[in-house]
């Protein structure tokens, strides 16, 4: 069960972090996008799904935020906020999971601008592998597996000058950064 609910909960991850969307919209509408893997089996979490990251120190800094409030419903998203990307699971008694990455919204290139609107997507900020371990590669598709090849090769490429004389973590990246 723990494989497979980080599995769902890392979907929800990256759902998120491809997520394309018009400007103007908020963070209340895209909580979905990272609670519908364990929604479809009837799970959940009780906790926001993200956060606004501040410039001023504060760990949670609104208004922005990807969630259920309703303070999430009032703010839209712009260029440039900085967000936590948490989705997680815990099974009372049992084990918990809660993958969090920081993303930073920016302007996304689109084929159309209906509306002549602008529309955003996010960057991912943190670099840092996922638990090869706790992966179970028969539940991801084809773009989620490649959006994870991709990102564990982004880790890589910026953080192995941080290793170069550390053998042992060098190894760890390498493993947890290998093709899925």
């Amino acid at each position: 069960m723990e494989r497979r609910s980080y599995t769902l909960v890392l979907k929800g991850v990256i759902a998120l972090d491809t997520a394309i969307f018009p400007k103007g919209t908020s963070g209340f509408a895209l909580d979905t996008l990272a609670r519908q893997f364990l929604w479809s089996e009837g799970l959940d979490y009780r906790h926001g799904t993200g956060h606004g990251v501040g410039s001023y120190l504060n760990v949670h800094e609104g208004p922005i935020g990807v969630g259920t409030r309703i303070q999430y419903s009032e703010v839209a998203l712009s260029a440039g906020n900085v967000l936590s990307d948490e989705p997680g699971y815990y099974e009372d008694g049992n084990f918990g999971i809660r993958i969090e990455n920081m993303i930073m919204a920016r302007e996304a290139k689109t084929k159309h601008r209906f509306g002549d609107k602008p529309y955003l997507g996010f960057e991912h900020v943190t670099m840092v592998p996922m638990c090869r371990k706790l992966i179970d590669a028969e539940l991801l598709t084809p773009k989620e597996r490649a959006w994870l090849n991709e990102y564990h090769k982004e880790v890589m490429e910026k953080t192995r000058g941080c290793f170069e004389n550390d053998e042992r973590t060098m190894k760890w990246l390498e493993r947890e950064c290998a093709e899925i």
